[in-house]
């Protein structure tokens, strides 16, 4: 462990001593996270929560341009792909290695996606993974050389440098997979601006700078990030000065600190979905009268001018506005009418059965979930529908909606930060993507049409054929409502004024490379 991490970890103590005496270490960043990490192996998780760490310890090929979606070079310094859109071939930087001390090279690129997407791979024991299927179009990978890799798909597929930029696609170090194996999520090893020094349960993830990093050292000496769920906690935390970033504020907090000369914040609007998923399977969902009489009697506009106080705006469907080249502006939200809500109730035949609804404490993205799940239950209330919530932390809530909610609710909150219009709806509204299926389309939703159109946007590289594919697509799921649409979030944050060159990303990702501390 580098010499400096005892000193800081020891003056880290002093932010777990009462809020009034707390004040974190010099040039130590300590951010506020809103949930406890579920793993540090990037390919064995799917939370922003995780996210915010991962992309700074790990790289991928490539990534996201500072300030955009666009894709530059990573630990690729270039790629050139096929007349037909079927192989991409990487020149992969050189003298690059892993905090371990291993070389990165092509063999190490090969043993990452084939560790995915072999199930005969030695190390593929050592997932789940569940957003391989991010590359499920990949056939093979072939090392080439020690600095070429090639990746043969089956088809053409428009989103897969994106998605080689998204977590699921940072570089892990194969010989740290194969000496941890199953506890490789507790002990990662990438190539990232920082390394891992250790994670204690429900108290802190920290990480040091590496002075070797490609694309130059980090000024900070270290980064802590600490799992604080109350997000009240996490306020009181950050006005006593125990913390140095807090992401995701509560929106009645924001006020307080744009006022005080002590903290800067940071909003930025970005592709983000806050959805109710509907079980479509069993009981009154299964009925599409009801599914909109769900999206008529909440008053959408009440919840995020009162609940989220302007910090986001109404949804429309599953891809937010931020894909401007994809948005159907012709699909507008649903209005709050009652009226009609009932009627639709009354023509569906619905009797009033008790709503089981799942909510969560907290977690990426959830914009401020009890409150709006208060909300939401008493708009239901008010044209008959009565729901039973039942709330849950982070963690426990996903393991309980992921794998589907047949048997168990009969709808539940939930929110995505996305990187391709491509990516929420393939993942969720598929038919192909249900649970069993490794996917994540919790309420079983199937439209062979909306299928249709997924595999057809996929495998299309002409940008306006897509585009075309993806607002057809965001009509045909308006009217089908799946979901209740409810809020397409402005991602915020509060710093320090201690803390410089720190940027929001629309990625939703905190990149700390550049980051200093005054």
């Amino acid at each position: 462990m580098n010499r400096i991490i005892p000193a800081m970890l020891a003056a880290c103590a002093m932010i777990f001593a009462p809020a009034a005496l707390a004040q974190t270490p010099p040039n130590v960043l300590i951010v506020g996270q809103i949930a406890e990490p579920k793993s540090l192996d990037p390919h064995a998780v799917t939370a922003t929560n995780d996210f915010r760490i991962l992309v700074n310890v790990y790289d991928g090929l490539v990534r996201f341009a500072d300030g955009t979606l666009e894709i530059e070079p990573a630990l690729a310094e270039s790629w050139d792909i096929s007349e037909d859109g079927k192989t991409y071939t990487f020149k992969l930087r050189e003298g690059v290695t892993f905090h371990d001390g291993t070389p990165f090279n092509a063999e190490a690129v090969k043993f990452n996606f084939d560790r995915m997407l072999d199930e005969t791979h030695p190390f593929h024991n050592t997932g789940p993974f569940p957003l391989a299927f991010f590359f499920s179009t990949v056939d093979e990978v072939n090392a080439l050389d020690e600095l070429t890799v090639e990746f043969k798909l089956n088809e053409p597929f428009a989103p897969f440098l994106s998605n080689l930029a998204y977590p699921t696609g940072l570089i892990v170090s194969p010989a740290a997979v194969e000496k941890s194996g199953t506890d490789f999520g507790r002990n990662p090893v990438g190539t990232g601006a920082y390394k891992f020094v250790e994670w204690q349960g429900n108290t802190r993830v920290v990480v040091e700078a590496n002075p070797d990093y490609w694309d130059g050292a980090p000024s900070l000496e270290a980064v802590v990030f600490r799992p604080i769920t109350d997000a009240n906690t996490r306020v009181a935390e950050m006005l006593a000065g125990g913390l140095d970033v807090m992401v995701e504020v509560p929106p009645d907090s924001l006020a307080q600190f744009r006022t005080d000369a002590n903290f800067a914040v940071q909003e930025q609007a970005g592709p983000h979905v806050w959805y109710l998923i509907l079980n479509t399977k069993e009981g009154p969902f299964k009925d599409k009268a009801v599914r909109q009489a769900a999206n008529y009697a909440i008053d959408k506009q009440a919840l995020v001018e009162n609940v989220l106080q302007g910090t986001a705006e109404i949804s429309a469907g599953p891809v937010p506005p931020a894909f401007a080249w994809a948005y159907n502006e012709d699909v507008q939200p649903y209005p709050h009418d009652p009226e009609k809500a009932k009627a639709l109730l009354e023509e569906a035949g619905y009797d009033g059965e008790e709503l089981t609804f799942y909510v969560t404490e907290g977690g990426s993205g959830m914009l401020d979930p009890v409150a709006m799940g208060a909300a939401i239950q008493a708009d239901l209330a008010k044209v008959g529908m009565n729901a039973k919530i039942e709330t849950y932390e982070w963690n426990t809530f996903l393991g309980e909606v992921n794998p589907g909610l047949e048997g168990k609710a009969d709808m539940a909150e939930m929110a995505w930060m996305t990187n391709d219009p491509d990516t929420l709806p393939f993942l969720t509204l598929r038919t192909d993507a249900l649970p069993e299926n490794g996917g994540f389309n919790s309420g079983y939703y199937s439209n062979p049409e909306v299928d249709t159109i997924l595999e057809q946007a996929r495998v299309s590289t002409e940008p306006e054929e897509r585009a075309t594919l993806y607002q057809q697509l965001q009509e045909i799921v308006h009217e089908d409502a799946p979901w209740v649409f409810v809020a397409n979030w402005k991602q915020n944050a509060v710093t320090s004024a201690a803390v410089t060159d720190f940027k929001l990303q629309p990625s939703f990702f905190l990149m700390l490379h550049k980051v200093s501390k005054n």
